[in-house]
């Protein structure tokens, strides 16, 4: 056990602390944590227009009114999340650098819209919203990424214009801006035009086929799931928030699968993947948060006899209903706790595993697309990622099946604990 920990310690930790401390996805996962608000606003009016059973509450021609009016709402947000991921990835990769951040913001936006196509089918002026939301994801990741880096090297080279003292600051930043904004969009125009000229016609056709679709299409696999749950326990044993390091390589695409999901169920088609961000959020953080630790504390209701698990579970419980676990990572503990590594890093993936083949065989349905809010608890949270009752009882399996693992390695825990305690003389019985 030593070795197997001292081995992934040297391997593991070293990564982690890259991954953790790169620019890149660093502006990466804040550029999606600024998003997160208005896509959760949509995902909640996605559920509200999708309600189970509402639609025979009323005639056809009311639910679809009520759709429609309802709608607007994701429309105006879940649907053309990729623009609001672009703004907040040029604002924090510009702002990390100590430049104009709300600049660098903007001009990621604007290189995104230069290098969509402004015409759908014979309709010109106008732009496709499909390239707003999933499907221009990748696209607008890399262009928000090249743009900032675009932008801080012509304000590095120093081509401004310098306003005489005098002049209110925000004119002078603006033309300060002018020329480094001019430059960085120029470039994308450019890019544009060649693209025009190349079998692929657009920028979006090229990152799609090369870069997206098999990013995609191995993001959804069960293998590719499995292997971050378990990298995301395996970072958080080592007291590092795994979570955060694999969200900040791994959001992109299951956002885009979620969007993708979301668009076929809108247009009434079979849903293309089973897992997306509401697969992950749902039912595997969604059950007490990291390492489902809700099942946990469970058991340790039902089995402590410890004063130190007894408490820990009056401690943990309520935070752990809305997904919230930290007082059970540092209060069992877990963090390089050799006793409970077996069930920490096994249990998610058994549960990944499970819930990955039951909405294969049609006996759950997978989650639609709809972002419910990470901290929703359980069961209603299951509810509504699949709009179907199935997503809560598949949910309370789910911690059966952690109940179960996680049961012998807490009664030998506990059983220690309890031992310490009568030969240190502490009491175990607490009001």
């Amino acid at each position: 056990m030593n070795r197997f920990m001292d081995v992934l310690e040297n391997v593991l930790m070293p990564l982690a602390d890259k991954l953790n401390n790169n620019r890149y996805l660093t502006a990466l996962r804040d550029g999606f944590m600024v998003a997160l608000p208005l896509i959760i606003f949509g995902s909640i009016f996605v559920v509200i227009a999708n309600l189970p059973f509402i639609d025979r509450l009323m005639t056809e021609a009311t639910y679809a009114q009520y759709q429609e009016l309802i709608g607007s709402a994701s429309s105006a947000t879940l649907a053309i999340m990729a623009t609001f991921v672009i703004v907040g990835i040029g604002y924090k990769l510009t702002e990390s650098y100590g430049g104009e951040a709300l600049f660098g913001g903007v001009t990621a936006l604007a290189a995104f819209l230069i290098l969509i196509p402004q015409h759908v089918d014979e309709t010109t002026g106008v732009i496709p919203v499909g390239v707003l939301g999933a499907q221009g994801m990748f696209v607008g990741i890399i262009t928000a990424f090249v743009s900032a880096e675009l932008y801080r090297f012509f304000v590095n080279k120093n081509w401004q214009i310098k306003m005489p003292s005098g002049v209110p600051d925000a004119v002078s930043r603006s033309f300060s801006s002018l020329i480094p904004i001019t430059m960085t969009l120029s470039f994308f125009l450019l890019v544009r035009i060649a693209f025009s000229f190349t079998p692929f016609e657009t920028v979006q056709n090229f990152v799609y086929t090369s870069v997206q679709a098999p990013l995609t299409a191995l993001g959804s696999g069960l293998t590719a799931t499995i292997i971050a749950v378990l990298l995301t326990q395996i970072f958080w044993f080592f007291g590092l928030h795994g979570q955060i390091i694999i969200n900040s390589v791994l959001d992109p695409i299951w956002f885009t699968l979620a969007g993708e999901n979301l668009d076929a169920y809108n247009a009434g088609n079979e849903l293309p993947h089973i897992v997306s961000k509401p697969f992950m959020e749902s039912f595997i953080v969604g059950i007490g948060g990291s390492g489902m630790t809700l099942a946990v504390i469970i058991a340790i209701f039902l089995i402590g006899r410890s004063r130190q698990l007894k408490q820990l579970g009056k401690i943990g419980g309520p935070p752990g209903l809305f997904n919230v676990n930290e007082p059970i990572i540092f209060g069992l503990p877990i963090i390089m706790n050799p006793l409970v590594i077996i069930p920490w890093l096994f249990a998610p993936v058994v549960v990944t595993i499970f819930t990955y083949f039951t909405m294969a065989a049609g006996l759950v349905p997978a989650p639609y697309g709809a972002i419910v809010p990470w901290t929703m608890p359980p069961i209603i949270s299951g509810a509504l990622a699949t709009n179907s009752w199935q997503g809560a009882v598949l949910q309370v399996v789910n911690m059966a099946i952690v109940f179960v693992i996680w049961w012998p390695f807490l009664k030998v825990m506990d059983k220690q604990y309890y031992e310490n305690e009568q030969s240190e003389g502490k009491p175990t019985k607490t009001a």
